[in-house]
Parts: C-alpha cells; structure tokens; sequence
C-alpha cells in the first residue's frame, strides 16, 4: 500500500511539473513566432491568475449548485454524517460539510479548496445500494482526496489547461492575420521557418496534449485516493466492493456533466464509455482499482 502511494505522488509531481515546463515552452514558441515577445505569456499569465483566483475561492459552491446537492442533515441521514465525522477524526482534517444528491444512480465526490473548507457530496443512490463498510470505504476515498488537497490540485491543472487553450487560440488568431508569417520573415532563414512551423503545430495540437496531461494527473489521483481510503477503514475490500457496485450499475447521473465528471469516485457518464474513450477518461479502469485493492 505505502509503495503504491508513494508511487502515485513522484507520478503526480511529475505530471505536474511537465505540465508547468509545457505551458513556458508554448509561451516561449507564441512569443517567437507572433513577434509578440514576452507581451503574449504575460497577457495569458494575468488572465489565467484571474481564472485561477475566481476557482479557487468559488468553484466548489459552483460545484454544488450544478449538482443540485442539497446540506445532509443528522436527523435525516445519521449514518451519512455519523460516518464521515468517524472518518474525519481518522484522516485527521476538519469535518467537510456534507451534502446529499437527490439521484438513484449511486455516486460521490468531493470539493473545497482546502480541508478548512471541503465538502462531500454522496447520492441518495449511494446510500441505498451500499451497505455500511463499503459506503465507509467510498467516503474514505473522498476524504482522501480533501486531505491530499486533490481538489485544488485538479483546480489548477483545469487553470493550465485554459492557459493553454488561450495561448494556443491567439496563436492561430495571429498566424490567421499574418503575424507569425511577418514574424518568420523577420527572423529569415530556416530558423525563423521552423519556428513557425513548430508553432503551427503546438496550435493546433497543444490544447488536445494539455487535456491528456490533465487526465492522467487526474487517473494518478484516483489510484492514490484509493490507496489513502484503504489505510483509513483498514479494510480495502469494502472500496473495492463499493466500486464494483457502482461500476455495474447502468443508471447515468442525470446532474452529472463533463465540466464535473472528472470529480466524481467513479465515471457518471455510463453512455461515454468506450474503448476509444478509455484513453480520455478522468478515471483509471475500475477493474484496475479493484484489483489494486485487493492486492493490498
């Protein structure tokens, strides 16, 4: 288990960190091949430390209104927040407020930027399907991902990925109306034509690397969150149990889209899944988790 988490941290930091060096390349190439100089990068920088503040401080209620989740009171769902008060004191992070989404399709997620200000969210679908060790074991999983600031994680890679996509927009938009070809010219020979075709290339291609970087970063956190849960219940059959039951379960989450699936233990989006889409899902195979799992 330990092996597995450590693992899944060096991925992530890398993943990170490749992420951060690829959005300074595509600033570096805009800046060459637009003539623009360092003016681009820093005009995507200023809009993408807006959108990142406005996330930070807002996506979670933004998540919870999309959801139509509503607050999980103690008279009416005991053992919810009985559970996750238990959990709470185990992973040693504040008690995340608690909310519960009026849909059969079992499912659950978390949000906040920070455990101060964290949130669970959990179907009423979730609850009626699973028995108490493997609702245990899914909200583990979530509380995982508030105490290893998962959700603040994946708030800034969804801000690089903006970045990028900008970036790579005003690019093509420069390239349209002449000024990476007014750039090529000035910089002569075949150096400034590389360029500019390296430029055209990461403008059109960038956006769709960004969105894989982004993906993988949030498959690794799964697996860890995973790994986290089973150190908290010290039973990791109850997860794998749970994730069985959801991933059997055909019913789609009707609150559920793809600006929010990523958030979510297990895919919502049952009529997506595909071989082909397998490559661009926010979460691993769930047969991998379970027998990760199951091998703890």
């Amino acid at each position: 288990m330990w092996e597995q988490i450590t693992s899944n941290r060096v991925k992530s930091a890398f993943l990170v960190g490749f992420f951060l060096l690829f959005v300074v390349f595509l600033g570096w190439i805009f800046g060459r091949s637009t003539g623009w100089g360092p003016a681009g990068p820093i005009l995507a920088a200023i809009f993408a430390g807006i959108a990142g503040f406005a996330s930070y401080y807002n996506s979670d209620k933004m998540v919870l209104a999309i959801s139509r989740a509503r607050p999980a009171h103690h008279d009416e769902f005991p053992l919810l927040t009985n559970i996750v008060e238990g959990l709470s004191i185990a992973a040693g992070i504040p008690q995340p407020k608690v909310y519960v989404i009026d849909d059969s399709a079992p499912n659950a997620f978390a949000t906040g930027r920070n455990p101060e200000h964290a949130a669970v969210a959990v179907t009423t679908g979730l609850m009626s399907k699973l028995n108490r060790v493997e609702l245990e074991g899914v909200i583990a999983h979530e509380m995982s991902h508030i105490a290893d600031y998962d959700t603040l994680l994946m708030t800034l890679t969804v801000v690089l990925v903006g970045t990028v996509a900008l970036v790579s927009d005003w690019m093509l938009r420069s390239f349209f109306w002449g000024g990476g070809r007014s750039r090529s010219r000035k910089s002569g020979g075949s150096g400034g034509a590389i360029i500019a075709l390296v430029a055209v290339a990461l403008a059109v291609l960038s956006p769709l690397i960004a969105q894989l970087i982004k993906l993988a970063i949030s498959r690794r956190r799964e697996f860890l969150a995973d790994a986290n849960a089973a150190r908290l219940t010290r039973y990791p059959e109850g997860l794998a149990s749970a994730l069985e039951k959801i991933a059997m379960d055909k019913e789609p989450l009707e609150v559920a889209n793809k600006a929010t699936a990523h958030l979510y233990i297990e895919n919502p989006l049952k009529e997506h899944k595909s071989g082909l889409n397998n490559l661009f899902s926010t979460h691993p195979a769930v047969e991998k988790r379970i027998e990760i799992l199951r091998a703890m």
